[in-house]
């Protein structure tokens, strides 16, 4: 297996484990999402014959040569800094966000967003993204039908009001639940 196959195929087995499912490869994370690294380490080579060899260089590599911030390793310990889907909830601290964030999605689910506004569906929070190529980014893998599109999210005008955001990373912002009056649909960018 080349080497570029192997740390995408790693980056979505270690996801799984950190954001999904961890109990299906003997973790349990702590109130913040962090696990051991030696942990997932030992955990994984046991997993699978493939992992056996697995080694912390392999991860660093992984989460260094990654085109998305995904993952946040420090003081021996890894974590997924968001997506998750894990019952109960991964522990952030709310900070203020920059005053506009990006939601990308698709078309044919704009009718509902307009009604019921944007909720998580199967993950802990809403996704929001920095800029628009991000976002457009997402609204492309989340498109089954219709076309991609990115909704403008006011996001200081909802924090102000009370609602809480937190950083994922550098271009991906979490908040529970967002009203559509901090959504503007006027100006859908499709692409």
């Amino acid at each position: 297996m080349n080497h570029s196959v192997f740390l995408t195929k790693l980056s979505r087995t270690v996801s799984h484990a950190l954001r999904h499912e961890p109990w299906l490869y003997g973790l349990k994370l702590d109130i913040h999402g962090w696990v051991r690294l030696t942990d997932l380490l030992i955990n994984l080579r046991l997993l699978k014959n493939e992992w056996r060899h697995l080694r912390e260089n392999d991860i660093i590599q992984m989460i260094s040569e990654s085109d998305k911030n995904r993952f946040e390793l420090r003081n021996g310990r890894i974590r997924a800094l968001y997506g998750h889907s894990l019952p109960g909830q991964v522990f952030k601290m709310p900070v203020e966000p920059p005053s506009i964030l990006f939601h990308g999605t698709s078309s044919k689910l704009i009718k509902q967003i307009k009604a019921e506004g944007l909720r998580p569906m199967r993950r802990q929070y809403v996704h929001l993204s920095t800029d628009q190529q991000t976002a457009l980014q997402v609204a492309k893998c989340k498109r089954k039908e219709g076309m991609p599109v990115i909704i403008t999210v006011f996001a200081i005008k909802a924090y102000r009001n009370g609602i809480k955001f937190y950083q994922g990373n550098e271009n991906t912002w979490l908040t529970h639940y967002l009203e559509p009056d901090y959504l503007n649909f006027g100006t859908l960018a499709k692409y």
